[in-house]
Parts: C-alpha cells; sequence; structure tokens
C-alpha cells in the first residue's frame, strides 16, 4: 500500500513511517509541506492514502484538503492534527476526507484507523467527536492563558517559528515574540522549546 505522509515535524513522520513499515505491507512517502505533497500526488501518486497534517506550512485549512482530495482521487486524503479540534474534524470529514486522525492516538490504534481508511471506510476516534466541549476546554495550565497566548503556544507545540505563528495568525512577528516571553514566564519555561514540552506533556495539546 502507498501511502504519503505529509507533516512538518520530523519525529511525527518518523514515528508514523516506523509504525506503518513495521506491518510490512506499506510503502511510505513522507515530505514535510503541502506543496511537496501536492508534487508528490503530481508525480508518484495517486496514493493508496495521503495523509495531511493540518497546520504544516503551506496548508490553507480545508481548501488545502480539498484541493488534494481532488489531485489524488479517487484514492481518500485524510487529515491528521495535534491541535484541531472537533470543529475541524466534522468539517473535514463533511468535506469527504477519509478519515481524521489525532496525533495523539496510541500506535495501535494509528494502525487500525490507517487500514480502516484504506478499506474505504471514513474514520474519526468516537472519544474525541463526542467529547464535551467544557471537557475539551477545561486545563489548569490553559486557565493561566489568554486565548492569543494560547494560540502562540499551539504554533510552538507545533514547531513553527515566530514568523510562521505571525502568518497563520496575522499578527506582527514582534508581538508573536511578546507572546512567546510571556508564555515563557507563565508557564516557568527556559525556551520556546521548553514551553511547548510543558504543554505537551501537561496533555494541552
Amino acid at each position: 500500500m502507498k501511502v504519503l505522509v505529509a507533516d512538518d515535524h520530523e519525529l511525527v513522520r518518523d514515528m508514523l513511517a516506523a509504525f506503518l513499515e513495521r506491518e510490512g505491507d506499506f510503502e511510505l512517502t513522507t515530505v514535510s509541506d503541502y506543496e511537496s505533497a501536492a508534487e508528490a500526488i503530481r508525480t508518484t501518486g495517486p496514493f493508496d492514502l495521503v495523509l495531511l497534517d493540518y497546520q504544516m506550512p503551506g496548508m490553507k485549512g480545508l481548501d488545502s484538503l480539498t484541493a488534494a482530495m481532488a489531485l489524488n482521487a479517487p484514492l481518500p486524503v485524510a487529515l491528521m492534527s495535534g491541535t484541531a479540534d472537533k470543529r475541524i474534524a466534522e468539517g473535514a470529514l463533511k468535506a469527504g476526507a477519509a478519515g481524521f486522525v489525532p496525533k495523539s492516538m496510541p500506535a495501535k490504534s494509528l494502525v487500525h484507523a490507517v487500514r480502516f481508511m484504506l478499506a474505504g471506510e471514513q474514520y474519526a476516534p468516537i472519544a474525541f467527536m463526542t467529547a464535551p466541549e467544557a471537557e475539551e476546554a477545561a486545563h489548569p495550565l490553559a486557565d493561566k492563558l489568554s486565548p492569543r497566548e494560547l494560540e502562540v503556544l499551539e504554533g510552538l507545540c507545533n514547531g513553527q517559528a515566530n514568523k510562521e505563528i505571525a502568518r497563520d495568525l496575522g499578527l506582527a512577528e514582534v508581538t508573536v515574540k511578546l507572546h512567546v516571553r510571556t508564555l515563557g514566564r507563565k508557564l516557568g519555561a527556559r525556551n520556546r522549546t521548553h514551553a511547548a514540552m510543558i504543554a505537551k506533556e501537561s496533555g494541552m495539546f
């Protein structure tokens, strides 16, 4: 099975490739941005399954998802994310995506999800899709942060540079730098990487 994994985090790409290749019947192609994904589909596709990270460089939300679906048609394209909420997942499924895959899924569940989508089924984890909104928002560390600080922290957790976060949020880069400094103080983090680690280890993202 030919699977394309598009994600700007090298660790995520390597982890997915390792788990899927361990199964023995997957041929993996990995890229780090949307343009590379589109080019791979055009030149070596269609793939039996394409997995697109929701917030990698070049990705313009669900518009890029539907564009990739057209490129890879009639074979499936799915969205994956470590931070997107239920609303995004529902939008992707409504647009015709093969599934929505949270990056927080255990490895065995991930392989199951991939096989499920390869079989032509639409996948979304029930627990994620049915979780009450209040439960999703409740988090002791998140309570310390403003909505904008949470958005910047999400960018840090996705490995984005200040310039990329500024572009995505429509902010000046200097404003993002100020938010990063404030996040470090509020979270007790030594630097941006440490702030992202604290957020991930606490289950915020």
